[in-house]
């Protein structure tokens, strides 16, 4: 089968090339996917900043597809069905925090960048009717990741004041559609106005460019103050969030693409007793969940450009450049 492979020794650090199969193990499913799409942990492997890093993996994590086969020991309701994969494997019993066995589907096994995955057939979920394969394809590890920052760790209610910092990525947009199904007054911000002017049509309230140096002071007047801020930055920006979220508010970060910060105002945060959070992926409860709100809400996810599998290239480079409004997605 074709599929995209991690190779150091190319220039592009990518090879479009054949990859052999393999027979299915007792529980597994072959599924030929339809659409797949990119995160910034693939761009990470790319780059060799990624753990477990191997030459010749199939990269990916979001997929949707066709069960084309199914292994000893699954139900044959399965066969020929249309499904999303969750990319989460071996999430663990405790939903506070995953397991020690935690993987995500890409690195260091076999991802959704092929014409087919293998996994386990308990990563299946039907595909939402609403949704077309590239939607579907989109959606998995960003949604997840977005899905549980705003619910578990947010605990996002109708009505509070929601900001999502720099609207563009995946994991942002979908925190902005899924706080707004969600009834929240949902803000965000990006350094590109034209991400912004995006953000609008999907009814968010506020928008504010960081680069602005008075868009904390624009944000106070404008709001009062966040209930909630979802970010993927952190730096020496945490030190701004901090300014603009309420008393007793939370912020849940998902990335540190800025880094650690250098200084950090902990007074702010201990006397408005703040609490700030991480978090990464989801459970299955979450994903679980995640999917019922997708269908109840007919949530269509941000599809930035569909390229072909040997457009890799082009496709990765788009994503690394920022230059992306929702999700970049490839098919077969």
């Amino acid at each position: 089968m074709k599929a995209i492979t991690l190779a150091s020794q190319q220039e592009s650090k990518l090879l479009f090339t054949d990859v052999k199969s393999r027979e299915l193990l007792p529980g597994e499913v072959r599924v030929n996917i339809k659409a797949a799409a990119l995160n910034h942990r693939d761009e990470w492997c790319r780059k060799g900043l990624y753990p477990n890093i191997q030459d010749g993996i199939v990269l990916g994590s979001d997929g949707a597809g066709i069960v084309a086969e199914i292994g000893a020991e699954v139900d044959a309701d399965w066969l020929q069905k249309e499904v999303i994969i969750n990319p989460a494997l071996n999430w663990g019993e405790n939903q506070q925090v995953q397991s020690a066995s935690f993987e995500i589907l890409g690195m260091p096994r076999n991802g959704t960048l092929a014409e087919s995955v293998i996994i386990p057939a308990d990563r299946l979920h039907e595909k939402p009717a609403h949704m077309t394969w590239e939607e579907a394809g989109a959606l998995p590890l960003a949604g997840l990741t977005a899905f549980r920052a705003l619910t578990y760790h947010g605990d996002i209610q109708a009505g509070q004041n929601l900001l999502v910092t720099g609207f563009g990525g995946g994991v942002a947009q979908f925190a902005v559609q899924f706080g707004l199904a969600l009834g929240a007054n949902v803000s965000t911000s990006s350094s590109r106005p034209e991400k912004l002017e995006r953000a609008k049509v999907l009814g968010v309230s506020n928008t504010f460019n960081y680069l602005d140096d008075k868009w904390l002071s624009d944000a106070i007047e404008a709001i009062g103050g966040f209930d909630l801020i979802i970010d993927s930055a952190v730096g020496n920006s945490l030190n701004q969030l901090i300014q603009v979220v309420k008393p007793g508010g939370k912020i849940v970060f998902y990335g540190a693409t800025r880094g650690n910060p250098t200084e950090l105002d902990a007074r702010k945060i201990f006397w408005n007793q703040l609490k700030i959070m991480g978090t990464t992926m989801g459970s299955d409860l979450d994903f679980k969940n995640m999917i019922s709100l997708v269908c109840e809400k007919k949530i269509q996810p941000i599809i930035d450009q569909v390229f072909k599998f040997d457009q890799a290239k082009e496709a990765f480079d788009r994503m690394r450049d920022g230059k992306q409004t929702g999700k970049i997605v490839l098919v077969p």
